[in-house]
C-alpha cells in the first residue's frame, strides 16, 4: 500500500502567487491534492471552495488599500473635497474607479451563478445588466455628472 505523506506538499512552479502569498498557495496545493484523492466527482465542490478563499483574500487586499487610502487622505487634512482631490469614492480618480470595478467584478462571479442557477440565461442578462448599471452610474457620479451644481453666495 502507499504512503501519501502528511501536511503541506511543496508547490510547484505557481509563479508570483507562491512568494506573495504562501496561505494562498498552500490553499491551492491542498485543493489539488484533494482533487487527485477524490476525484473528479468532487472537482465543481473543491474548485466552488477555493474561488471562495480566493475571493475572500481579494476582498481584503481591495478593504485594506481602501483602507490605507482613507487613512491617507484623513492624515493628510485635505478640506477640499471635490474630483481629484484623493477621496476615496467617487472622486474619479484611477484608484478608486479600479477599486470599484475591481470589487464589482469580483462580486459579479457569484451573482451570475446564482442568477444562472434560478433563472437561466434571462437571469444572467439581468444580473449583469444590473452590474453595467451600477458601474455606469459610479462612473458618472464619479465624472460629476450627477452631483448638484455649486451656487455661490458672492462671497
Amino acid at each position: 500500500m502507499l504512503a501519501l505523506p502528511r501536511g503541506p506538499a511543496p508547490v510547484r512552479n505557481l509563479g508570483s502567487m507562491a512568494t506573495h502569498d504562501p496561505e494562498l498557495a498552500d490553499e491551492l496545493g491542498a485543493t489539488l491534492r484533494a482533487r487527485k484523492d477524490l476525484g473528479p466527482d468532487y472537482e465543481a465542490e473543491l474548485t466552488d471552495a477555493f474561488l471562495e478563499k480566493l475571493e475572500r483574500t481579494v476582498d481584503q487586499r481591495v478593504r485594506r488599500g481602501l483602507a490605507q487610502s482613507q487613512l491617507q487622505v484623513a492624515r493628510s487634512g485635505r478640506q477640499d473635497r471635490g474630483p481629484g482631490t484623493g477621496a476615496p469614492f467617487g472622486d474619479g480618480t484611477f484608484a478608486a474607479r479600479f477599486g470599484f470595478v475591481t470589487v464589482s467584478l469580483v462580486l459579479a462571479v457569484p451573482l451570475s451563478a446564482i442568477a444562472v442557477v434560478n433563472a437561466g440565461l434571462t437571469g444572467l442578462l439581468v444580473c449583469w445588466a444590473g452590474i453595467v448599471g451600477v458601474n455606469a452610474a459610479h462612473s458618472t457620479n464619479a465624472a460629476g455628472l450627477l452631483r448638484p451644481p455649486r451656487h455661490d453666495n458672492g462671497a
